[in-house]
Formats: C-alpha cells, structure tokens, sequence
C-alpha cells in the first residue's frame, strides 16, 4: 500500500476539524445553519492556510444528500466522492494555467447546465488572481447573476491583483496565519494518532519554521519522522532544520552582564563547529531579545508552559530595558551586515562583541573606574641644580565611600580563624573593599548585610528584589573570594531578608543623592547662574547637573 503523506491524509474534512480559522467557520456556520448562501465566496490568505480545505468543506455541506448544513455526513456518495476529488459537479480550476480568455468562456458556457448529480455546481478558481484582464471581464456577468444552481468558490494569496469589479461581487474572507501554539498543538495530536513520540520543544520548533502554514508545518514533520528514524525529538529536528540551540543564545545574554568576552568567543566557535546558520542565529537572538523586552513590560504576558520562562525572568531583571532595545538594534543591524563581513563568522563575532563594548556596567566596574591612577616617579633634579617643581599629574579621586571602605579596610585586622564576628555595615564595607571581585559579583555583596562570619561560614542577608544577582556563578564567585582572602575554606550562606543596617550599596546610594543634593544647591546659589536666568530669563535643567568626585 502507497504511503499517504501527512498534508494530505490529515486534511480536514469538516469545520469542526479545522484549526485556526474560527472567524472564517463561525461566519459559515451561520450562513449554511439559516441558508443565507451568496453565490460567489473569496478566500484570501498566504499558501498553506486552509482555503481549498474550506472550499471543499462548502462544496461537501452545499451537495450532502442529508441537505444543505454546516455539519456534512461525510458517509453518503456525494461527500465520499468530493473527498476523494472525483465528485462530477465539482470543478477545481487552477488559473495559473488557465488563464486565457477562451478557457473561461467554455467554463461559463457549462455554467448554464444543470448539476448532473449534486444539488449545486461548484467551480473552485484557485490563485484566481492569475487571470487575464481578458478573462476577469468575461466572467464580471455571469460572477454577478449566476445561475441559481451555480457557486463559485474563488482563492488567491494576492489579493491586491484582482479587479475591484470582482472584488465586489464576492464575499471576501480573510484567512489568517495560524499561530505557533495551534500549528504545535495539531502536530502533537496526529502524532498522538500516529502512534509515533514526539518532544513538545521539537513540535514549536517546526510550528515557528512553518512560517503560519500548516501545510508547510505537516511537510516539515514528515520530514522530521523521516529523519529521526520514526521519532521527533528535539535534537534531530534542530539539526534537520539548522536552528540554533537556545543554551548558546542564553550563555551569550548571561555573558554580557559579567563582562566575559571569552564566553561570547566560545558560543562563536561552538556555532561554527556545527555548521549552524551565523544568520539564523542573530534572527533567534532578536528573537530572545523580543520576549525578553515582553516579559519586562507585561510581566503577566511569559507564558507558564514555556521551558525557558524561569531563565527569560532572570535575564529580564539583570538587563535594564534600555539595554535590551540597544542589543536589539545591534543584532538586527549585524545581521544585516553580514553580507558585508569579510565572512559569516567574522560578521557574526563582531556583533557579539559590540554587544559586549555596549553593555551595561555594572557598580563595581564604576568603582574600578576611579580607582587613583599608579603616578610613575619624579627625576631627581641635580643637587647643583636649582630646585625644580615636578610637573603637574593629573589627580584621579576615588567617591568618597571607595575611600572610606579602603581606609577601614586597612586599619580593620582580618577575623581571624576560629573567631566568629557578628555583622555591622563597617566591617562588612571594609572586608568588600578587599575583597578581588567585581562586576555583578561585587554588586551581590555590595546589596549584602554581613549576619556573621565564623571559622568556615559566612551568613549574608539580601533583600527580596535583588534575588536576581544569585544567578549562577555570582555565589560561588563570592564565596572562592572570601575563601582566598581569608586563607580558609568559607562556606557562603545567602538568607532573603529584610536587611537591619545598612549595606554596602545602600550607603554609597545615599552619599552620592547627599553629593547630587549639595551640587544642585551649590548651583542654585551660584551668583553667575543666578544673573544669567535673570538676564535670558532661563532655567537651570536640574537633570544636567552633576557633582564633580
């Protein structure tokens, strides 16, 4: 026995079957239940979405031999022989090829015979917008007063191309593209009735690649069956289709906050040893991106089955919103830059490395920043000579709490072992300033209040809406840092909690609102201000100023 492919096998043959196209079946539904027929139907939508289907469907509820319904038997002769495309009284045309006016008049001319079995004579034009002007006109009359046993199903993907004149003479229906979960949803059940496995994270992945066609959807798995060898799992379908695996998209959005352009380098080179698309990779990446920005707006929008909602909610709150729109532009910009690269992989590290030049830095890189610059040493001038004054170096100031922190981190002794010390903001800023750690590593402290600190423990307390910064590898970081600093093996313990003194990062937030306060006053009693807005009658933008450290 020949093998039947899926497309067709599986074709709907009542609206009750049918997936995405409620709006379309409803309307139908109605006008067949109250026998409101119009003589002539247009179905409009891209390939692959249901409009010979539904012809079909209408073709089959106008000519059941139980009567004109929106429920057809499906049993008696008339549906049997439309479903296996050889009922007499209906004619599918393609006008692809049949295009010339001579073709149309011999079909209308047969119009005017009554149906030789069914109830009404149904003609299917399919891409009807490949006509000639020629034979459109030839049609206008009898498109408009048909005869009484006569419907006329029309179907096109461009719409745009037929005349107004036969626009308006048809009642027009719009199929939609079918979304990703009712394309996922219908894969899942015939392979339920199939009998073969399938991974719910291979079926989304062929619903996105169909581009809103279950046609194309039920090709692709067959394709799928094909290539895992009677099964669809996950891993076989990436590699059929060359889609990139999300791990890699996610390890190059972590990379960024923490400044690792090594692990950007990586995600290159393992994308280049499978092969993958450089192209179909920055896609998914906006693609991530996208959902992302989503889940930041509309928190309430992830969906709850998604697999990678937990790591998508992580993601969200360690990017700042602003970020996420400048990557965007930047992977959709490189993408199409890629034809311009010396090639695809160079192309594709470059974009990956902009997003690392844009990323946003986190405090302690900030800090870092204004760490004193090492002064290289001053010539000594000959004792003969007549004194010279060294020449001015440039004087780089560390923020007041940088100072502060360091300065007790000196004078503070380190606890020693077998010594337990309870907590206080000093300390704790005191030990952080020591401590060799930065990026968002220093930052988990930094939001941290030391509880205690005992011979192999140490117990931190961070408040509830900087959970965020405990993703991976943060607390390890941390916990290897105090363990080197220490000269002992400390075990971190990170507690949500209300915090009872303030913490680091508290503190250096309220130094520097005391330092952007006192640069506003100084402004606004600055006598030179004060004559220029009394002369150009101006005023001062209060979001410009900033204090000088």
């Amino acid at each position: 026995m020949s093998y039947q492919v899926l497309a067709r096998k599986w074709r709907p043959r009542n609206f009750s079957t049918l997936v995405g196209q409620e709006h379309v079946v409803r309307a139908l539904n109605h006008a067949l239940t109250e026998q409101r027929l119009h003589h002539a139907y247009l179905f409009t939508g891209t390939r692959g979405v249901g409009k010979t289907t539904i012809a079909r469907i209408l073709a089959k509820s106008l000519n059941c031999e139980a009567g004109i319904t929106a429920t057809p038997c499906g049993q008696c002769t008339a549906c049997q022989e439309i479903d296996a495309g050889r009922f007499i009284d209906l004619l599918e045309v393609d006008a692809a090829t049949n295009t010339r006016v001579d073709e149309m008049r011999q079909l209308l001319e047969n119009a005017t015979y009554a149906p030789t079995r069914g109830r009404f004579k149904v003609y299917v034009i399919d891409e009807v917008h490949m006509l000639s002007t020629s034979a459109f006109n030839a049609m206008l009359k009898t498109l408009e007063e048909p005869p009484e046993h006569v419907k006329f199903i029309l179907a096109t993907t461009d719409p745009q191309k037929i005349p107004v004149t036969v626009l308006s003479r048809c009642l027009q229906f719009n199929l939609k593209q079918m979304p990703v979960p009712a394309i996922a949803g219908h894969l899942a059940h015939i392979l339920q009735m199939e009998g073969i496995p399938g991974e719910g994270g291979a079926l989304n992945l062929i619903a996105r690649s169909a581009g809103g066609s279950m046609r194309d959807a039920l090709s692709l798995l067959d394709q799928a069956i094909a290539h895992g060898a009677g099964q669809v799992d996950e891993a076989q379908v990436r590699s059929m289709l060359g889609s990139v695996d999300q791990d890699h998209l996610f390890s190059i959005l972590e990379a960024l906050p923490a400044g690792d352009a090594g692990a950007l380098l990586q995600v290159a080179a393992n994308l280049a040893l499978r092969g993958l698309s450089f192209a179909v990779a920055l896609q998914e990446l906006a693609a991530l991106l996208t959902r992302i920005q989503i889940v930041q707006c509309v928190p309430e929008a992830g969906d709850d089955d998604d697999p990678d909602r937990e790591r998508i909610q992580l993601l969200a709150r360690a990017l700042s919103a602003e970020f996420i729109q400048l990557a965007y532009q930047i992977v959709t910009v490189g993408r199409s830059e890629l034809a311009l690269a010396p090639d695809e992989h160079a192309g594709f590290v470059m974009t990956l490395l902009r997003l690392h030049a844009f990323r946003p830095r986190s405090v302690g890189e900030i800090v870092e920043a204004y760490r004193p610059a090492v002064t290289p040493p001053v010539r000594q001038a000959p004792p003969s000579a007549a004194p010279v004054a060294p020449p001015m170096q440039p004087v780089v100031t560390a923020p007041p709490a940088v100072v502060a922190a360091e300065s007790a981190a000196e004078e503070r002794p380190r606890p020693a072992a077998g010594q337990t010390m309870t907590g206080s903001a000093a300390d704790w800023s005191a030990l952080l300033a020591a401590l060799p750690v930065s990026g968002l590593v220093r930052t988990l402290a930094a939001n941290c209040e030391l509880r205690e600190l005992g011979e192999g423990h140490c117990l931190l307390r961070l408040p509830s809406e900087f959970s965020h910064l405990q993703m991976k590898p943060n607390p390890d970081k941390l916990q290897q840092a105090l363990s080197d600093y220490l000269g002992r093996t400390i075990r971190l313990t990170i507690e949500a909690g209300v915090t009872a003194v303030e913490t680091p990062a508290a503190a250096q937030g309220r130094q520097r609102q005391e330092r952007q306060e006192q640069a506003e006053m100084a402004i606004r009693n600055d006598d030179f201000v004060r004559e220029a807005e009394d002369l150009f009658a101006a005023s001062v933008v209060e979001a410009s100023i900033k204090p000088i450290d």
